[in-house]
């Protein structure tokens, strides 16, 4: 255990790494995603904006350099409903790459965005007419020496333009797009709808799953997230609050009310209670790279589903059975809705997510070893003064002394939580956003 726990290591922090406790709401990430050749990483914003960072090949190991920033999403109001939106970020999805431009999704409560980010060279005229010296030519100018004026490089800069926009497809809040594996297509879902796009037809979509009923006071479960299949591009799946998992195949039906496939594990009665409902709605879904397993995360568990056995989960991981007991306040305090992402290794064969304290859990399936490490601006400090026995206090390496910390009931800060990662698609390289700072660790 002790191998596998000192193997992960701090690599990176970006952010602001001073003691501030009053953090800008802007600043706060609000998602985290590398793309597929884990050579770029982008980050989103409660501000809107995203930014872009570049793998540094000059540097051994797995290291990040500032890419680029733009503003993608800018407050907007809705006249009819008298609401306003919020430009927050809630989902990014790097498209497949075609050339040497860099295409991505990003989404806020209601707009979709495709945008291009591209190298721009920069061209200056380098000869003129004029002379170059102060004192102005009085000797007029024959036509052997005039100059034709020719445009050389002078700079290089990333640009960020829209290519494309959609929106007014969704009555309710959007929750997760996710881009299909032929390329040409992506779902975005909202509470009630899921709708199908095609990436070059912005004013136009397709709704594939609606559960709204028609009576609203029938309702009783509302989607949480969906996700296209890595290789089947057909298949689908969508999880509900209800803790459901509903696998459809486009191929049976244009409106998938009727699912394919359905991951329900039965619940204890005797652990029945007035909670039970809300712990048990799933709050991220994810794809193993094969496709043969899902991962799912729900308030107090993280759950690995065989895509042949619907009964139960093949393994359920045990990430916040210490505040079982508490959940009457952080029902109070709202952290009960807190909605944790979840992800599978490259490999597939580890798996991570987040909790409270900043602390972050990655799960070995096959040993079934859960290490416990921590995304804190102290393991900046720690790397910098470059000190073994702080490292060992906030890398993780005392991780058995925390689990236990954690067991007893150790004084949670709900105001520290890691909400949003990604995991490199190659390598074990993992991204984490902890309020305004995002870190990286590798192993």
């Amino acid at each position: 255990m002790a191998d596998s726990e000192s193997s992960w290591r701090f690599a990176q922090c970006f952010g602001d790494k001073g003691d501030v406790d009053d953090v800008t709401e802007a600043d706060i990430i609000s998602a985290v995603e590398f793309d597929m050749s884990g050579d770029f990483l982008a980050t989103g914003d409660k501000g809107g904006r995203i930014v872009l960072f570049e793998r540094n090949e000059g540097k051994k190991g797995c290291e990040y350099k500032f890419y680029t920033e733009f503003q993608s999403h800018e407050p907007e109001f809705d006249y009819l409903k008298s609401l306003e939106i919020e430009e927050k970020i809630n989902k990014i999805r790097w498209c497949k790459r075609q050339n040497a431009a860099h295409f991505l999704l990003s989404t806020n409560d209601k707009t979709i965005k495709l945008w291009k980010v591209f190298e721009k060279s920069l061209k200056v005229v380098s000869e003129t007419n004029l002379p170059t010296d102060i004192t102005p030519s009085r000797v007029p100018m024959s036509k052997s020496s005039l100059k034709l004026p020719r445009l050389i490089h002078h700079d290089t800069m990333i640009a960020a333009i829209p290519r494309k926009i959609y929106q007014n497809a969704h009555a309710y809040h959007i929750n997760s797009i996710s881009v299909n594996s032929d390329g040409e297509t992506y779902l975005s879902s909202d509470d009630l709808r899921i709708n199908l796009w095609n990436l070059n037809v912005s004013d136009q979509s397709f709704n594939i799953v609606d559960i709204k009923p028609v009576n609203m006071e029938e309702l009783t479960e509302v989607i949480t997230t969906a996700e296209f299949h890595p290789s089947h591009c057909n298949l689908f799946v969508y999880s509900s609050s209800k803790g459901t998992i509903k696998l459809n195949d486009m191929r049976q039906a244009a409106l998938c009310d009727n699912y394919s496939k359905l991951f329900e594990e039965e619940e204890d009665p005797h652990n029945k209670s007035f909670f039970s409902e809300i712990i048990s709605s799933i709050s991220d879904l994810k794809f193993s790279h094969d496709g043969r397993y899902i991962l799912s995360r729900d308030y107090l568990t993280l759950k690995v589903w065989d895509m042949n056995m619907e009964t139960k989960p093949i393994q359920t991981i045990n990430i916040h059975d210490h505040l079982r007991s508490k959940l009457c306040d952080l029902y109070e305090n709202d952290c009960i809705f807190d909605k944790f992402e979840c992800t599978f290794s490259g490999d597939g064969s580890s798996v991570l997510t987040g909790s409270y304290n900043n602390y972050f859990h990655i799960y070995d399936r096959a040993t079934k070893n859960d290490i416990v490490l921590q995304a804190d601006k102290s393991a900046f400090k720690a790397k910098k003064i470059g000190s073994t026995k702080n490292k060992a206090a906030v890398g993780g390496f005392g991780s058995k002394k925390r689990q236990e910390d954690i067991a007893n009931g150790e004084a949670a800060d709900f105001s520290k939580k890691i909400l949003h990662a990604s995991w490199h698609p190659h390598e074990n390289t993992i991204a984490l956003a902890a309020t305004n700072n995002l870190f990286l660790f590798q192993s």
